[in-house]
C-alpha cells in the first residue's frame, strides 16, 4: 500500500519552516538553518507508516524484531527500524503437475493447489526464509505420496478426501510455521490415452448390461401383466371379444393399415366338433343294408360324403327306371 503520509508531512514542515524561519538567500547562514529544518523534518516525517486492513508490519529495530504493529497508522524510529509487511489474506498456491504411479500401478499426473493463510507473521517470516516456496515443496512431496498409496478408483471417486489427506500431511509438518491452511484440492488427473480407451469401453459394456437387464425385466413384467390378463379374461366369456373388437377399432383408424382377421381357437375346435359329428348321422340316415358292417368307429368326412353322393345317384336312377 502506498504511504503518502512522509511526503504530505515534508511538505507540511517545509512551509512552516519557510514561513518561520524566513530564509534569506543572500546570507549562507540563514540558507544553512533552512536546509538543516529541511532535514529534520524529513527524518520525522519518515517516522510514520500506514498498515493495510489485511496488512501486518514487523518492526525490525537494529537487526532485531520487536513487535508486530497494524494495520492502520504506527510510528518507527527513522535509520532504526526496518518495517516488512506481510499479507494475511487466503492465497492461492499451485502445485505443478507431478507424476506418480498408484497403488495398482497406473503412472498418473496430477495438479493441486494450496489455499494458505499467515496466522502469525513473526513465526511465518522468522523461521521460515521462503514459506511458500517451502510450503509448495512440501506439497508436492506429500502428493506424490498420498498419490502412491491410494489406487486409481480411489482417485477418480474421491478426490476430496485424497486432497484432505495431503492436507493433514502437510499441516502436521508446517506445525510451528505460523500457517494456517485452508484446504488442498486436487485439479486435475491426466490418464494415458490407452487408459482411457479402457475405461470408456468398460463404462459402455456396463451401461450395455443395465440395458440389458432393464428390458428383460421389463419383459419378465409384461409377461406376468399379460398372465393376469388372460386369467381375467378367461373369468368374463365376453372380455376376450370386447377385447378383440376394441383391437381392431385401434387399426382401423388408419387406412394404410392392413387387418387380419385371427380365428379364436373356441372356433376351430368348435368346427371340429361338428365335422366328427357329421359322419354319424350321415351313417344314421342311409339304408339298413348299405350300412357298412365291418366299421367299428366313425367314417371320415371326406368318405361319408362319397358315400352320401353315390346313394343320392343310385335313387336317381331307380327313379327314371320307374318312370320309364
Amino acid at each position: 500500500m502506498v504511504n503518502p503520509l512522509p511526503t504530505i508531512l515534508f511538505f507540511l514542515f517545509a512551509i512552516i519552516g519557510y514561513f518561520v524561519l524566513g530564509p534569506n538567500f543572500a546570507a549562507p547562514a540563514s540558507i544553512g538553518q533552512y536546509l538543516a529544518w529541511l532535514f529534520v523534518s524529513m527524518i520525522l516525517s519518515s517516522s510514520l507508516r500506514i498498515a493495510a486492513q489485511w496488512e501486518k508490519a514487523l518492526v525490525f529495530r537494529l537487526g532485531r524484531f520487536q513487535a508486530v504493529k497494524g494495520p492502520g497508522v504506527f510510528t518507527v524510529l527513522p535509520m532504526l527500524d526496518q518495517v516488512r509487511m506481510v499479507d494475511t489474506r487466503i492465497i492461492t498456491i499451485d502445485i505443478p503437475s507431478q507424476q506418480a504411479i498408484t497403488n495398482d500401478n497406473v503412472p498418473v499426473t496430477t495438479d493441486a493447489v494450496i489455499f494458505l493463510r499467515v496466522s502469525q507473521p513473526e513465526d511465518a517470516v522468522i523461521r521460515v526464509q521462503n514459506y511458500v516456496h517451502a510450503i509448495r515443496q512440501y506439497a508436492q512431496t506429500a502428493l506424490r505420496d498420498v498419490i502412491g498409496s491410494v489406487t486409481l478408483d480411489q482417485i477418480l471417486a474421491d478426490r476430496e478426501g485424497v486432497g484432505k489427506k495431503i492436507e493433514e500431511m502437510v499441516d502436521a509438518e508446517i506445525q510451528g510455521w505460523g500457517l494456517d491452511i485452508a484446504a488442498i484440492r486436487i485439479q486435475d488427473i491426466i490418464l494415458p490415452e490407452d487408459l482411457k480407451r479402457v475405461m470408456a469401453r468398460q463404462a459402455a459394456a456396463e451401461r450395455e448390461k443395465r440395458a440389458n437387464i432393464t428390458k428383460s425385466e421389463g419383459d419378465r413384467m409384461a409377461a406376468e401383466n399379460l398372465a393376469a390378463a388372460a386369467k381375467m379374461m378367461a373369468t368374463a366369456p365376453g372380455a376376450l371379444q370386447l377385447r378383440t373388437l376394441q383391437t381392431l377399432d385401434s387399426l382401423g383408424s388408419s387406412q394404410a393399415n392392413t387387418v387380419v382377421m385371427a380365428v379364436p381357437v373356441e372356433v376351430m375346435g368348435a368346427i371340429q366338433a361338428i365335422g366328427g359329428m357329421m359322419p354319424n348321422k350321415l351313417a344314421s340316415a342311409l339304408p339298413q343294408e348299405e350300412k357298412p358292417a365291418t366299421h367299428s368307429t366313425p367314417l371320415a368326412l371326406g368318405e361319408s360324403f362319397k358315400l352320401a353322393g353315390q346313394t343320392a345317384k343310385k335313387d336317381e336312377d331307380e327313379g327314371q327306371k320307374q318312370k320309364a
